[in-house]
């Protein structure tokens, strides 16, 4: 849907809301009636200020999910100190934050609903689900809203959604629809078996039906869902620590990239320098650079920037033996001193174990 669209639904749900409440209201005796009139007054307010209120489509996603929305909607504004119009949008926007924070606080629901049944877990199965039918929508609006002139904005699109639902549902969400479009070569064999890596529970209704398919971003275009994906998995990965193989492999790559001159390329002429990648540094701390520059084999490396240019470069004396291969990794100290005790520990052979006992 569109967030025009959703905006409509959200005001229908409402006003059907409404009538309810008003039906009820007129089976009650005169008297009774005038005690809710303040309370009938506010929430005809609250469906107005609906349609002129700023919301996103995540923020429309989480109040559509609501059983009663304009109730929830009207005890929030009634705890507030003022009665006045204008604060209303503000109301509404919060509430609808605030369910947005409990469910990226909440961790997404892995289990099949048979399982859930069985465990007492259904409330938990069933937030969990609305939770992602929500996310579906926003990142079908983020990818919508932030297409123009034949571009995706992928940064921001994956920003609304992640800010809105964290990584773990956004991510999960994703990879599903993966999974059950692995037939369509828009989206990429790196996706795909990336994919495969993220569990997805064998969820059948009464019919055989996979109910995991109402999670499915169908509504955008797979190549521009596959764009996405690269974003999201890229920015979850910058916020991940960095593993000793990877550390390895970016020394390997360095080493390899400051032996490519035949002479110096510093803008000076009195080093060898390469850059170090950008995504490297975002996720590296003090001790995984320092972890870096030891398994580089020369005594004048030293990681710099430069004044007229972006990044940091590894940066090596010209008079270096760049004919060198990388430092060996020393083993952990814990590693050695298991190593020593298994040495050293008796070991008891299987007759020895038996006459024991």
């Amino acid at each position: 849907m569109s967030n025009e669209e959703m905006k409509q639904a959200l005001v229908d749900k409402l006003s059907a809301e409404q009538d309810k409440y008003r039906a009820w209201l007129l089976e009650q005796p005169p008297e009774e009636i005038l005690n809710y009139c303040y309370e009938y007054a506010m929430r005809e307010d609250l469906i107005c200020s609906m349609k002129s209120a700023d919301l996103s489509g995540a923020e429309m996603s989480a109040l559509l999910s609501a059983y009663a929305p304009l109730d929830e909607l009207y005890r929030e504004f009634d705890k507030r100190e003022t009665d006045m119009l204008y604060a209303m949008p503000e109301c509404i926007s919060e509430h609808a934050n605030g369910i947005l924070a409990r469910w990226r606080e909440s961790p997404v629901y892995t289990q099949s609903g048979a399982y859930a049944s069985e465990h007492g877990e259904l409330d938990a199965y069933r937030s969990s689900n609305k939770a992602n039918l929500a996310c579906k929508e926003a990142i079908h609006s983020a990818i919508r809203d932030s297409y123009h002139d034949n571009c995706l904005d992928t940064k921001e699109a994956v920003r609304q959604v992640v800010d809105a639902f964290g990584y773990d549902r956004t991510l999960y969400i994703l990879a599903l629809t993966v999974r059950h479009m692995d037939w369509d070569a828009r989206f990429s064999r790196s996706n795909k078996e990336w994919a495969k890596t993220i569990p997805v529970p064998d969820d059948k209704d009464a019919w055989g039906d996979d109910r995991t398919t109402q999670y499915i971003v169908s509504q955008s275009h797979p190549g521009l869902v596959d764009l996405f994906i690269n974003q999201a998995r890229r920015d979850f990965l910058l916020t991940q620590p960095l593993t000793t193989e990877e550390i390895h492999t970016e020394a390997a790559r360095l080493l390899d990239r400051l032996k490519q001159p035949q002479e110096p390329n510093s803008p000076s002429g009195t080093h060898f320098m390469a850059e170090v990648s950008a995504d490297f540094m975002m996720r590296a701390s003090t001790k995984d650079t320092e972890k870096l520059q030891k398994l580089l084999p020369f005594q004048s490396l030293s990681l710099s920037t430069l004044t007229d240019r972006k990044g940091v470069f590894a940066m090596i004396s010209k008079e270096e033996n760049l004919d060198q291969p990388l430092q060996k990794r020393r083993p952990s100290v814990r590693s050695k001193l298991q190593k020593t005790q298994e040495a050293t520990s008796p070991k008891i052979s299987a007759k020895s174990k038996g006459q024991e006992r």
